[in-house]
Protein backbone atom coordinates (compact mmCIF):
# COMPACT_ATOMS: atom_id res chain seq x y z
CA UNK A 1 0.00 0.00 0.00
CA UNK A 2 1.28 3.44 -0.92
CA UNK A 3 1.22 5.56 2.24
CA UNK A 4 2.20 8.69 0.29
CA UNK A 5 -0.98 8.82 -1.76
CA UNK A 6 -2.47 12.23 -2.51
CA UNK A 7 -5.76 12.45 -0.59
CA UNK A 8 -8.33 14.51 -2.53
CA UNK A 9 -11.49 16.25 -1.38
CA UNK A 10 -13.63 16.67 -4.51
CA UNK A 11 -16.17 19.51 -4.39
CA UNK A 12 -18.72 19.84 -7.21
CA UNK A 13 -22.51 19.92 -7.06
CA UNK A 14 -22.97 17.62 -10.07
CA UNK A 15 -22.86 13.89 -9.31
CA UNK A 16 -21.90 12.98 -12.89
CA UNK A 17 -18.89 15.35 -12.76
CA UNK A 18 -17.70 13.95 -9.42
CA UNK A 19 -18.15 10.38 -10.67
CA UNK A 20 -16.06 11.10 -13.76
CA UNK A 21 -13.15 12.56 -11.83
CA UNK A 22 -13.42 9.89 -9.12
CA UNK A 23 -12.89 7.26 -11.84
CA UNK A 24 -9.96 9.26 -13.23
CA UNK A 25 -8.29 9.45 -9.82
CA UNK A 26 -9.00 5.78 -9.08
CA UNK A 27 -7.16 4.85 -12.29
CA UNK A 28 -3.89 6.06 -10.71
CA UNK A 29 -1.67 4.53 -8.03
CA UNK A 30 -0.97 7.78 -6.21
CA UNK A 31 -4.30 9.67 -5.92
CA UNK A 32 -7.44 8.75 -3.96
CA UNK A 33 -10.73 10.56 -3.31
CA UNK A 34 -11.34 10.55 0.45
CA UNK A 35 -14.47 12.76 0.52
CA UNK A 36 -16.92 14.54 -1.80
CA UNK A 37 -18.81 17.80 -1.25
CA UNK A 38 -21.81 19.19 -3.11
CA UNK A 39 -21.62 22.77 -1.79
CA UNK A 40 -19.11 25.31 -0.47
CA UNK A 41 -20.36 24.87 3.09
CA UNK A 42 -19.94 21.10 2.89
CA UNK A 43 -16.45 21.47 1.38
CA UNK A 44 -15.38 23.59 4.34
CA UNK A 45 -16.79 21.12 6.89
CA UNK A 46 -15.26 18.09 5.16
CA UNK A 47 -11.89 19.82 4.88
CA UNK A 48 -11.78 20.24 8.66
CA UNK A 49 -12.84 16.62 9.16
CA UNK A 50 -10.51 14.93 6.69
CA UNK A 51 -7.53 17.30 6.21
CA UNK A 52 -7.01 16.26 2.55
CA UNK A 53 -3.76 16.81 0.67
CA UNK A 54 -5.58 18.71 -2.11
CA UNK A 55 -9.06 20.21 -2.47
CA UNK A 56 -10.38 20.09 -6.04
CA UNK A 57 -12.95 22.89 -5.94
CA UNK A 58 -15.63 23.92 -8.41
CA UNK A 59 -16.46 27.64 -8.13
CA UNK A 60 -20.11 27.56 -9.23
CA UNK A 61 -21.89 25.64 -6.49
CA UNK A 62 -25.09 26.48 -4.60
CA UNK A 63 -24.79 28.58 -1.45
CA UNK A 64 -21.57 30.42 -0.67
CA UNK A 65 -19.78 28.97 -3.72
CA UNK A 66 -16.27 27.64 -4.18
CA UNK A 67 -14.40 30.94 -3.95
CA UNK A 68 -15.86 31.83 -0.57
CA UNK A 69 -15.40 28.25 0.68
CA UNK A 70 -11.74 28.40 -0.38
CA UNK A 71 -11.29 31.68 1.47
CA UNK A 72 -12.75 30.14 4.65
CA UNK A 73 -10.51 27.07 4.35
CA UNK A 74 -7.40 29.19 3.79
CA UNK A 75 -8.32 31.42 6.71
CA UNK A 76 -8.34 28.32 8.94
CA UNK A 77 -5.29 26.74 7.30
CA UNK A 78 -2.89 28.89 5.28
CA UNK A 79 -1.17 25.68 4.12
CA UNK A 80 -4.32 24.35 2.43
CA UNK A 81 -3.67 23.30 -1.18
CA UNK A 82 -6.64 24.13 -3.37
CA UNK A 83 -7.06 23.48 -7.09
CA UNK A 84 -9.96 25.31 -8.73
CA UNK A 85 -11.62 23.84 -11.81
CA UNK A 86 -14.24 26.12 -13.23
CA UNK A 87 -16.33 27.13 -16.22
CA UNK A 88 -15.15 30.71 -15.56
CA UNK A 89 -12.32 31.58 -17.93
CA UNK A 90 -11.64 35.23 -17.12
CA UNK A 91 -9.23 37.42 -15.19
CA UNK A 92 -11.76 38.37 -12.50
CA UNK A 93 -12.01 34.87 -11.03
CA UNK A 94 -8.36 34.02 -11.71
CA UNK A 95 -7.16 37.15 -9.90
CA UNK A 96 -9.54 36.53 -6.98
CA UNK A 97 -8.32 32.95 -6.66
CA UNK A 98 -4.62 33.82 -6.77
CA UNK A 99 -5.01 36.74 -4.34
CA UNK A 100 -6.63 34.39 -1.83
CA UNK A 101 -3.78 31.90 -1.98
CA UNK A 102 -5.34 29.24 -4.21
CA UNK A 103 -2.50 27.31 -5.88
CA UNK A 104 -4.16 25.97 -9.02
CA UNK A 105 -6.73 27.12 -11.58
CA UNK A 106 -7.84 25.10 -14.59
CA UNK A 107 -10.94 25.40 -16.75
CA UNK A 108 -13.51 22.61 -17.00
CA UNK A 109 -12.93 22.70 -20.76
CA UNK A 110 -9.44 21.25 -20.33
CA UNK A 111 -9.73 19.68 -16.86
CA UNK A 112 -9.94 16.07 -18.04
CA UNK A 113 -6.60 16.43 -19.87
CA UNK A 114 -4.62 18.22 -17.17
CA UNK A 115 -6.35 17.26 -13.90
CA UNK A 116 -3.89 14.58 -12.81
CA UNK A 117 -0.83 16.74 -13.46
CA UNK A 118 -2.51 19.72 -11.78
CA UNK A 119 -3.37 17.72 -8.63
CA UNK A 120 0.17 16.32 -8.39
CA UNK A 121 1.76 19.75 -8.80
CA UNK A 122 -0.56 21.45 -6.30
CA UNK A 123 0.05 18.58 -3.85
CA UNK A 124 3.73 19.55 -3.99
CA UNK A 125 2.82 23.13 -3.13
CA UNK A 126 3.47 24.35 -6.69
CA UNK A 127 1.38 26.86 -8.65
CA UNK A 128 -0.47 25.33 -11.61
CA UNK A 129 -2.37 27.54 -14.07
CA UNK A 130 -4.09 25.90 -17.04
CA UNK A 131 -2.84 26.85 -20.48
CA UNK A 132 -6.20 28.42 -21.40
CA UNK A 133 -5.90 30.77 -18.40
CA UNK A 134 -2.42 32.04 -19.29
CA UNK A 135 -3.62 35.01 -21.41
CA UNK A 136 -5.49 36.31 -18.34
CA UNK A 137 -2.43 35.78 -16.14
CA UNK A 138 -0.26 37.71 -18.58
CA UNK A 139 -2.79 40.56 -18.96
CA UNK A 140 -3.59 41.12 -15.30
CA UNK A 141 -3.72 44.85 -15.97
CA UNK A 142 -7.23 44.02 -17.24
CA UNK A 143 -10.06 46.42 -18.00
CA UNK A 144 -11.33 49.43 -16.06
CA UNK A 145 -14.31 47.35 -14.87
CA UNK A 146 -12.00 44.59 -13.66
CA UNK A 147 -9.88 47.12 -11.75
CA UNK A 148 -13.04 48.30 -9.98
CA UNK A 149 -13.85 44.70 -9.03
CA UNK A 150 -10.33 44.26 -7.67
CA UNK A 151 -11.10 46.97 -5.08
CA UNK A 152 -13.90 44.90 -3.53
CA UNK A 153 -13.11 43.01 -0.34
CA UNK A 154 -13.75 39.24 -0.39
CA UNK A 155 -17.07 39.70 1.45
CA UNK A 156 -18.08 42.59 -0.85
CA UNK A 157 -17.29 40.45 -3.91
CA UNK A 158 -19.46 37.65 -2.54
CA UNK A 159 -22.35 40.09 -1.95
CA UNK A 160 -21.83 41.50 -5.46
CA UNK A 161 -22.03 38.00 -6.98
CA UNK A 162 -25.07 36.89 -5.00
CA UNK A 163 -27.00 40.15 -5.55
CA UNK A 164 -26.24 39.94 -9.28
CA UNK A 165 -27.65 36.39 -9.25
CA UNK A 166 -30.91 37.82 -7.89
CA UNK A 167 -30.67 36.95 -4.19
CA UNK A 168 -32.24 39.39 -1.73
CA UNK A 169 -30.36 41.08 1.10
CA UNK A 170 -32.26 38.93 3.63
CA UNK A 171 -31.47 35.71 1.75
CA UNK A 172 -27.77 36.59 1.54
CA UNK A 173 -27.72 37.44 5.25
CA UNK A 174 -29.19 34.04 6.07
CA UNK A 175 -26.77 32.25 3.73
CA UNK A 176 -23.67 34.00 5.10
CA UNK A 177 -24.94 33.87 8.68
CA UNK A 178 -24.78 37.62 9.33
CA UNK A 179 -27.42 40.28 9.91
CA UNK A 180 -29.41 41.82 7.03
CA UNK A 181 -28.15 45.22 8.22
CA UNK A 182 -24.53 44.10 7.67
CA UNK A 183 -25.33 42.82 4.17
CA UNK A 184 -27.19 46.08 3.47
CA UNK A 185 -24.04 48.05 4.34
CA UNK A 186 -21.93 45.78 2.09
CA UNK A 187 -24.46 46.16 -0.72
CA UNK A 188 -24.33 49.96 -0.46
CA UNK A 189 -20.50 49.90 -0.46
CA UNK A 190 -20.44 47.63 -3.49
CA UNK A 191 -22.70 49.98 -5.47
CA UNK A 192 -20.60 52.99 -4.45
CA UNK A 193 -17.32 51.32 -5.39
CA UNK A 194 -18.65 50.07 -8.73
CA UNK A 195 -20.49 53.28 -9.56
CA UNK A 196 -23.87 51.63 -10.12
CA UNK A 197 -27.24 52.84 -8.87
CA UNK A 198 -29.41 49.75 -9.15
CA UNK A 199 -29.36 45.97 -8.89
CA UNK A 200 -30.09 45.79 -12.63
CA UNK A 201 -26.90 47.74 -13.38
CA UNK A 202 -25.04 45.49 -10.95
CA UNK A 203 -26.30 42.41 -12.80
CA UNK A 204 -25.34 43.82 -16.21
CA UNK A 205 -21.82 44.52 -14.94
CA UNK A 206 -21.53 41.00 -13.51
CA UNK A 207 -22.62 39.48 -16.83
CA UNK A 208 -20.20 41.71 -18.78
CA UNK A 209 -17.30 40.56 -16.59
CA UNK A 210 -18.27 36.88 -16.72
CA UNK A 211 -18.97 36.76 -12.95
CA UNK A 212 -22.41 35.28 -13.68
CA UNK A 213 -23.97 33.77 -16.81
CA UNK A 214 -26.73 35.65 -18.66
Amino acid sequence: MNTDRIRVLLADDHEVVRAGYRRLFESTDDIEVIAEATSGEEAYTLYLQHQPTVVVMDLSMPGVGGLNASRRILRRDRGARILVFSVHENEVFLNRALEQGILGYISKRSASRVMLEAVRRVAQGELFIGQEMMPFLVSRKASADSRLIADLSPREFEVFRLRAEGMSVNDIAELLNVSPKTIGHHNTRVKQKLGVASTAELTRLAIRLGVISP
